[in-house]
């Protein structure tokens, strides 16, 4: 009975802490996920190869890298709370910076805009990641993970919805043929309109930011206590735990892979031709919140977390050889999943691309507390050790865009997926087991 009711407090102390870090979620979702409107767009805009777009996704995640280890002294001086109020506000001033970005139609402006935006979500993710691992037993951290996941992703189905609405709505020759069409006036009228309708979509983001600033400073969020496990004891470093080092290997692969399926995928719409190629990101987006539904239901109660992870990384690289084998005209699956509802069908091999967000949803909520596992007083360096392995969001996008430009077609760049998703595979099995190097 006992300890029914301090289950019951427990569940109650932790209910506005998830609720605040769900809103936080929501925050990550809606902004990173408008990165796969923002690469076509600017692409068009700022009339850019395929390679040079994907520097949208560079800027935005080499942020991690770069910001990680400042992000966690400040969030280690200041703590949780004004930690994350903190980031917010990096993140508001950044969203301000779209502002000049889109007047002059600058590509570098737009760049240090969303850099500034990675920058504020570093301190963020490295925050409410560990924080959700902790509130509530190791064994279901995933689940917990898995419900933010949800949030986030729900976040991410809305932005290429919402960006098409605003900022594209009555533009449906907005292509790169139809403005390469135009004489040089016309053309740069028009790329003006269109730029200009990005001012006030990002000065509501601002102003909401700055609100969620407050929100946080004022909500009472605890800090949460790191417990000294005794396998910590004896290491004097994050670097001598095997298991956390291969897991920011394991996200840096999985990070590569969920941006490219999420943010390549307008690209790769848009250059066969598919109709609102802008919003194809929610595609994607929702396969994954369907993915993270399994998590929330499956683990733990019919699969482990190591077992998810497993399974991921297999369906994932079926996945990447159906992008690579399937057809560019045929849309059967689409007609086969969807096609039934009324939501529009895309070709088989975008369809393939949208159905990795199903295939890798649970890497994430799966790998952090398999990683922190056993890390006692080091889970801070860790979790900033985890949030920098976001770099593959950076990196692995780019490796995409100069394989699908040697290879002179889009859908080719797909294949860096496959030995990122080989290394998921060699995490799940031995990679999250080791405890030392020798």
């Amino acid at each position: 009975m006992e300890t029914a009711i301090a289950t019951q407090r427990a569940s109650k102390s932790s209910l506005l802490p998830m609720a605040i870090i769900g809103t936080l979620f929501f925050i990550f979702g809606f902004v990173t996920w408008l990165n796969g409107s923002l690469i076509p767009f600017l692409k068009i805009l700022c009339d850019l190869s395929d390679f040079q777009a994907l520097f949208v996704t560079f800027a935005f995640y080499i942020a991690y890298t770069v910001m990680a280890l400042p992000m966690s002294f400040i969030l280690r001086r200041a703590g949780y709370r004004d930690g994350m109020a903190i980031g917010l506000g990096i993140m508001g001033v950044a969203a301000l910076v779209f502002i000049p970005a889109a007047q002059m139609g600058s590509y570098p402006v737009f760049l240090l805009a969303l850099f500034g935006l990675g920058g504020g979500l570093t301190i963020l993710q490295t925050a409410s990641n560990p924080y959700v691992v902790k509130l509530g037993p190791a064994e279901s951290a995933a689940t917990r993970i898995a419900v933010m996941g949800i949030i986030n992703k729900s976040a991410g189905v809305l932005a290429p919805i919402v960006f098409t609405a605003l900022v594209l709505s009555g533009l449906a020759d907005f292509n790169t043929e139809a403005i390469a069409r135009l004489g040089e006036a016309e053309r740069e009228a028009k790329l003006s309109e269109v730029a200009n309708r990005l001012v006030m979509p990002y000065i509501c983001m601002a102003v909401l930011l700055f609100l969620l600033v407050g929100l946080v400073k004022l909500s009472g969020l605890p800090d949460i206590e790191e417990e000294h496990a005794s396998d910590s004891e004896s290491r004097s470093g994050i670097w001598q735990f095997p298991q956390v080092v291969l897991g920011a290997f394991a996200l840096f692969a999985y990070v590569g892979v969920e941006v490219i399926a999420g943010d390549t995928i307008g690209l790769y719409g848009e250059r066969l031709g598919v109709v609102d190629f802008a919003s194809l990101t929610s595609y994607t987006m929702v396969f994954m919140v369907i993915g993270y539904l399994v998590g929330v239901t499956c683990i733990p109660r019919f699969i482990s977390q190591q077992q998810a992870l497993l399974g991921s990384a297999v369906a994932g690289f079926l996945c990447v050889l159906g992008v690579l084998l399937a057809s560019k005209e045929s849309t059967v699956i689409a007609s086969l999943l969807w096609g039934w509802s009324g939501i529009p069908v895309i070709p088989d091999t975008v369809a393939f691309v949208a159905l990795m967000g199903l295939a890798h949803a649970l890497v994430w909520p799966s790998v952090w507390p398999l990683a922190l596992d056993g890390l006692g007083k080091f889970t801070a360096q860790g979790s900033a050790l985890l949030i920098m392995g976001i770099a593959g969001g950076a990196i692995i996008p780019l490796l995409f865009g100069k394989v699908a430009e040697l290879a002179g077609t889009t859908g080719a760049g797909y294949s860096v997926a496959l030995p990122c998703y080989l290394f998921i595979l060699f995490y799940a099995v031995k990679g999250h087991k080791l405890r030392s190097w020798k």
